[in-house]
C-alpha cells in the first residue's frame, strides 16, 4: 500500500475543496433546480406524479445512503492508503453521465415514460451518493487543526456560490426564449457540458487534495459495527442540531431553486431578472469571504450562524407578508436575503466536522464515512421535503403542465406566497437546530480540540 509523501496543507488542498464541490455542484444544482421544470413543462408530466417520485426516490435513499456511506468505513479500495479518493473516482462518470439523462428529451410516452424518469432520477441520486458522501468526509482526514477544516468549509461552499453563479446564472438567458417559453434542446446541450465539467472538477480535486490521517490497517477480527455507530450518533447532540438546521438549509437551496423559475415566469414574467439575481451573488460573495471568517475568529461559528439566520429570516418574512410587485424591488431584498443564507452555508460544513471529532472526544467512536452519511442523510430529508413539498404544492394551488399554458390568476397569485413561505421555515429551523440544540459553543469547541489532540498524543506515543 503506497502513502504519499505527506506536504503541509495550504493553498492547493484548498483550491481542491473549490473544484470537488463545484465538480457535484454541475449536476446537483442543475438537477435540483431544473429537473422539475424540465419534466413538467418539456415532458408534460404532472407535478403530483414528480412528487410521488421525489418521495419514493429518497425513501430508497433512506436505505441507500447509509449503506454507501459505510463502505469507506468497511473497506479499503485501491493501491494507496487513501480512504475516500477511491470512491469518488469509481463514481464520478455515472454522476456525470445520470445528469445528462435526466434532461434528454426522449420519445417515450405513457408508461415507458414515467418509467424513464424515475430511472434516471434514481441513478443520478446513487451516483451523487457515491461521490459526495466520501468527498464531505474526507475533509477530516484532510487535516485535524480546526482553523484548516473551517478554510475548507469555506473553500466548498464557494465551489457551489461559482457553479451557482457563473453557470446556472445563464441558464434562463440560454433556456428560455425571449418570450419565457422553454427551449428543450438547450437543457440537454447544458447538461451534456455540465456533466464534462463535473468530471474535470473531479479530477481537480483528486490532484490537488492529499489525505494526510491514514487509519491503522485494521487486523482480521476487528470487524465494522454498524450498530455502534447508530448509537453513536443518537447521543451525539451536535450533530442532531446541525441534521436539524442541515433540514432548513435544504427546504431553501432545493426547494427555492426549482419554485423560483416559476415565480419569475409566470408572477412576474420576466426571468431574463433571474440572471441578475444570480450574479448578485458574486457581490454577497466578495462581502461573505473576509467578513465571515473574521466574525468566527471573534464570536465563534455558532454565533455568527444564528445572527445570520436571524438576518435572513426578517427580510424573508418581509417579502412573505408584503407581496412586492416590481421585480427589481423584489430582487433586491431576495438578495439581500442570501447574504445570511451565504454564512451559513460557509459555516455548516466546519459544524459537521467538529461533529465528528464530539462522537471521538465523548463517545470514543470515529467512523468519519458512516458518521457523515447519516448526516447528509439529513440533507436528502431536506431535499426531499422540498421537492415533493414544491411538486405537490404547485398541484394544490391548481398548476398545469404543459409548455404554453396560461395559468389562473389565483394560481400565479399562490405562486408567490408559495416561493416565499420556503425561506422563513428555512430560517426557523436553522434556529432551532443551531440555537436549541447544538450545543459546542466556542469555549467548548476548544476545549475539545485541546483534550483530543493530547489524546491523540498519548496514542502515538503508545
Amino acid at each position: 500500500m503506497k502513502t504519499k509523501p505527506v506536504r503541509p496543507f495550504g493553498f492547493r488542498d484548498e483550491l481542491g475543496y473549490v473544484f470537488g464541490d463545484m465538480a457535484g455542484s454541475f449536476v446537483n444544482l442543475f438537477v435540483d433546480a431544473y429537473f422539475l421544470t424540465f419534466c413538467t413543462y418539456v415532458l408534460g408530466i404532472s407535478p403530483a406524479w414528480m412528487a410521488g417520485l421525489f418521495l419514493a426516490a429518497r425513501l430508497w435513499d433512506a436505505i441507500n445512503d447509509p449503506i454507501m456511506g459505510s463502505f469507506p468505513d468497511r473497506w479499503h479500495i485501491g493501491k494507496t492508503a487513501d480512504k475516500f479518493k477511491p470512491w469518488i473516482k469509481i463514481f464520478m462518470l455515472p454522476l456525470a453521465l445520470s445528469g445528462v439523462l435526466c434532461f434528454a428529451n426522449v420519445p417515450f410516452e405513457g408508461i415507458a415514460l414515467h418509467a424513464w424518469v424515475a430511472f434516471v432520477y434514481v441513478l443520478y441520486g446513487m451516483s451523487y451518493t457515491g461521490t459526495s458522501m466520501p468527498f464531505g468526509a474526507m475533509a477530516s482526514v484532510v487535516s485535524t487543526d480546526p482553523i484548516h477544516r473551517s478554510r475548507l468549509s469555506r473553500a466548498r461552499s464557494i465551489g457551489g456560490t461559482v457553479v451557482g453563479i457563473g453557470a446556472l446564472s445563464f441558464v434562463p438567458v440560454i433556456c428560455f426564449d425571449a418570450n419565457s417559453n422553454i427551449i428543450p434542446e438547450r437543457f440537454t446541450l447544458l447538461a451534456v457540458i455540465f456533466g464534462v465539467g463535473s468530471i474535470l472538477c473531479y479530477m481537480g480535486l483528486l490532484h490537488f487534495t492529499q489525505e494526510r490521517v491514514h487509519e491503522a490497517p485494521k487486523g482480521p477480527a476487528a470487524k465494522f459495527n454498524y450498530g455502534e455507530v447508530l448509537k453513536a450518533a443518537l447521543h451525539n447532540r451536535p450533530l442532531i442540531g446541525v441534521m436539524v438546521a442541515t433540514i432548513g438549509s435544504m427546504l431553501f437551496i432545493t426547494g427555492s431553486s426549482q419554485l423560483n423559475s416559476y415565480i419569475y415566469k409566470e408572477f412576474y414574467q420576466n426571468t431574463s431578472v433571474m440572471t441578475v439575481s444570480s450574479l448578485a451573488n458574486i457581490v454577497i460573495i466578495a462581502i461573505c469571504f473576509p467578513l465571515v471568517p473574521r466574525l468566527v475568529n471573534r464570536f465563534g461559528k455558532r454565533n455568527v450562524i444564528l445572527v445570520m439566520s436571524a438576518y435572513c429570516l426578517v427580510l424573508s418574512a418581509f417579502k412573505l407578508f408584503v407581496q412586492i410587485e416590481n421585480v427589481w424591488a423584489y430582487t433586491v431584498v431576495y438578495v439581500l436575503a442570501m447574504i445570511g443564507q451565504t454564512a451559513f452555508t460557509m459555516l455548516i460544513w466546519a459544524l459537521v466536522t467538529d461533529c465528528l471529532d464530539y462522537s471521538e472526544w465523548k463517545l470514543n467512536i470515529r467512523s468519519d464515512g458512516s458518521m457523515y452519511s447519516l448526516y447528509t442523510f439529513s440533507r436528502k430529508i431536506g431535499s426531499t421535503i422540498a421537492s415533493t413539498g414544491a411538486a405537490s404544492a404547485l398541484a394544490a394551488i391548481g398548476y398545469i403542465s404543459g409548455t404554453n399554458v396560461v395559468q389562473s390568476a389565483a394560481t400565479v397569485n399562490n405562486i408567490y406566497y408559495l416561493v416565499n413561505a420556503v425561506p422563513v421555515v428555512t430560517c426557523i429551523l436553522e434556529l432551532i437546530g443551531i440555537g436549541l440544540i447544538f450545543n459546542l459553543d466556542k469555549k467548548t469547541t476548544n476545549q475539545m480540540y485541546t483534550e483530543l489532540a493530547e489524546r491523540r498524543a498519548r496514542n502515538s506515543a503508545n
